[in-house]
């Protein structure tokens, strides 16, 4: 072989070296999803921030836009400044799977979201893969170890709601309406049937419904029609708020419990206040009503003009905890904070203290309560659930 023949495969096979360097610094990067520049970090939100549950998305969006302009008021995160990047599920999965692979590709660090279970079913693993480590908004347990939330899931939801019909309400018999097409409306449903038929309490009717109906009378007048002390309805806040100005139209007779996916402001305004108060919600305890809120609440007005959502302040600890695990771990490598966040014990934040079960990265203790509607048309918990209920 002469001379210039080693050469030129010398060339080759140094750029073959060269393609199979820079090939695995490209997948190592990938794996990271990380697009962080040496001053910013990239923070994805993930949520219904169109469609009918837009209300509840916009109010997290704000709470995490709060939580990264605070944070950046105290130097970012490692010196890097949070951007947070909204990503627009519209509550449907097919949305969220399109917007959560864009958003990873234009390179993300983390995320916080999504919110209904049906998409997080389908977008937490395209973020795991991309290896970020998700601080999920979902309650259903089929996303249990899906990454980390604060948030009650089913498995707390349905016992606390079964304790409220049987402890507080009192009720022997019990018809349900559900939304049959999320994940966490179904899966919630089931679980409280059989929860309240294992207490004795009769289920007089098991009523699924599709959302975005302009009426649900029908449906409520049938299962009023099997003479429940209580209806229970497992939908979420719009089609909730209808079906609560219904029975109070229609003068149902039956108790009225609305399940957590409708604990929204937006329930409230469908519903109408005095309808809204004749159907106390299941769900989380109010911006204002968790102890030491007073400043986060101050912060907010303050920052956006309005009251907070009914969910900022959980993706305002959200963000709070991811950053909390990465300053931790001391980067953004996902094995790393995954083992910070998975010991955590009595961290605190907006909703108060959070410990993490490590077999399913869910909180401990959940934040269930009920609420009630005040006659100005804000959530308050309910004083004599509270007082029935030990709370």
């Amino acid at each position: 072989m002469n001379s210039k023949k080693k050469i030129v495969i010398g060339v080759v096979a140094s750029a073959v070296v060269v393609a199979f360097v820079v090939g695995i610094i490209s997948l190592t990067r990938t794996s990271g999803s990380s697009s962080s520049s040496s001053t910013t970090m990239r923070l994805g939100l993930e949520a219904p921030l169109t469609g009918s549950l837009s209300v509840l998305g916009k109010g997290m969006l704000e709470g995490a836009e709060l939580a990264a302009s605070q944070l950046n008021a105290k130097g970012g995160i490692l010196g890097k400044q949070v951007e947070i990047i909204p990503i627009n599920d519209a509550g449907d999965a097919t949305t969220g799977v399109a917007a959560a692979q864009k958003a990873i590709a234009n390179g993300l660090d983390g995320v916080v979201g999504p919110y209904n279970s049906s998409v997080g079913v389908k977008t937490l693993p395209l973020y795991l893969k991309a290896g970020l480590v998700p601080i999920r908004l979902t309650s259903d347990n089929a996303t249990d170890s899906m990454g980390f939330t604060l948030q009650p899931m089913t498995s707390q939801i349905a016992p606390a709601a079964s304790s409220a019909l049987t402890t507080w309400l009192k009720a022997s018999s019990v018809a349900i309406i559900y939304d049959s097409t999320q994940n966490y409306t179904v899966t919630v449903a089931n679980a409280l049937k059989m929860d309240l038929q294992k207490a004795g309490v009769t289920i007089t009717a098991f009523a699924p419904i599709t959302p975005g109906q302009s009426s649900y009378t029908s449906v409520v007048n049938q299962v009023a029609g099997t003479n429940p002390q209580v209806i229970y309805n497992a939908v979420y806040s719009p089609e909730g708020g209808l079906i609560a100005q219904e029975m109070y139209q229609e003068k149902i007779r039956a108790s009225c419990l609305a399940d957590y996916a409708s604990y929204s402001t937006d329930y409230i305004t469908v519903a109408g206040v005095p309808a809204a108060q004749a159907c106390p919600v299941v769900g989380v305890p109010s911006p204002q009503d968790f102890p030491h809120s007073a400043s986060y609440v101050a912060s907010y007005q303050s920052m956006f003009h309005a009251a907070p959502g009914s969910w900022s302040p959980y993706t305002y600890d959200s963000v709070n905890f991811w950053a909390y695990g990465v300053k931790q771990a001391g980067g953004l490598n996902a094995s790393s904070i995954t083992s910070v966040l998975n010991k955590v014990n009595g961290w605190m934040g907006w909703t108060g203290s959070v410990t993490i079960d490590p077999t399913t990265e869910n909180r401990q203790p959940a934040t269930v309560v009920v609420n009630q509607v005040t006659p100005e048309g804000t959530f308050i918990i309910d004083a004599s659930w509270a007082t029935a209920s030990g709370f």
